[in-house]
């Protein structure tokens, strides 16, 4: 009969957290009987771990004094996969939190520390439809910049297929729907850029320092750096009423929205514009589309067919169509 693998390991589990068990609070905790236990604690001890008796009133089992398992062997790309799939599990308020630290817990000193970076400098805007996950040698290398202020040479392919070598002053990482970017500012060009990891063929930290900004928000630079991003239509508007409100339609990731007294001055970059007027007309708000011309005449054109669509359906109504409807049960 094969051992009940899972169990010891659970018994394995509640010595490492300390101090003295007695036999019933395991039995109880493992939901077997006290023999059991004692069976479980025999098998622990083949496998060399140092179980300890502790006789008296308040006796039972315990880990010999300084005992630890041994560093769980994985490779950086296991540990990052694991970490990965478990960040995300926080995001969806599931246990990870806890198998995070288990995790974390065994993992040797310096992947530990490697690792601890990740977390450090990442930072979360919503939960992902889908991962596209970074290869693991980038990931830890831009991490480690962030965290220690460093500048990082990073080999980059463009959506179009452009590929570049270029420095960045790293402020942070940002896991935005599914996708990681890292945002900073290139030193050779004195400007803010923002990368997606998955496009970084291979990152290398440099030597030396900078100092980033007191108040850098990395989640805020990247939602900007989408909603301005080149596209095909450059669209400016301005809509009567409060950010929160025009926020309810043109989220940060899509538009750069900011005040003007009782209005709010709105900038997207699209490449198509067939979505907005419907968006426009959904926050019934007094708008003013400032450019460009095809999107007034969208707004033009849907307001006519709203206006046809009004008139049809009260000339139904004054033509007795409504008579023909079966009534209401």
């Amino acid at each position: 009969m094969p051992r009940p693998i899972a169990r010891v390991l659970s018994l394995l589990e509640l010595l490492q957290s300390g101090g003295v068990r007695t036999v019933a609070e395991l039995a109880g905790r493992l939901d077997v009987d006290e023999r059991t236990v004692r069976r479980y604690v025999d098998h622990l001890l083949d496998l060399d771990v140092p179980v300890e008796s502790v006789r008296g009133r308040y006796g039972g089992y315990r880990l010999a004094a300084g005992y630890r398992m041994p560093p769980l062997m994985l490779t950086d790309d296991e540990a990052l996969a694991v970490l990965i799939g478990l960040v995300t599990g926080l995001l969806s308020g599931t246990a990870s939190e806890t198998a995070a630290a288990k995790v974390r817990r065994v993992l040797p000193v310096r992947l530990r520390d490697r690792l601890d970076a990740v977390l450090g400098s990442l930072a979360f805007t919503a939960p992902p439809a889908g991962v596209a996950v970074p290869e693991a040698g980038v990931l830890l290398a831009v991490a480690d910049a962030v965290t220690h202020h460093r500048p990082v040479a990073i080999r980059y392919t463009a959506g179009d297929g452009r590929r570049s070598e270029r420095t960045l002053h790293p402020y942070g990482l940002v896991a935005h729907s599914g996708r990681w970017y890292v945002t900073g500012v290139d030193p050779a060009l004195g400007e803010d850029r923002t990368f997606r990891l998955d496009r970084i063929a291979a990152a290398r930290t440099l030597p030396g320092s900078f100092s980033p900004p007191a108040d850098v928000d990395a989640a805020e630079r990247v939602l900007a750096g989408l909603a301005t991003a080149p596209h095909r239509y450059e669209v400016e508007l301005r809509i009567r009423g409060t950010v929160e409100q025009v926020r309810v339609r043109l989220p940060a990731s899509v538009a750069v929205v900011e005040p003007e007294g009782e209005w709010v001055r709105v900038s997207l970059r699209v490449e198509r514009l067939d979505w907005l007027p419907g968006v426009l007309a959904s926050l019934d708000l007094p708008f003013v589309v400032e450019r460009p011309d095809e999107l007034r005449g969208l707004v033009a054109a849907l307001a006519e067919r709203l206006l046809e669509s009004a008139r049809a359906g009260a000339n139904s109504v004054a033509g007795g169509g409504a008579a023909d409807l079966p009534s209401p049960p």
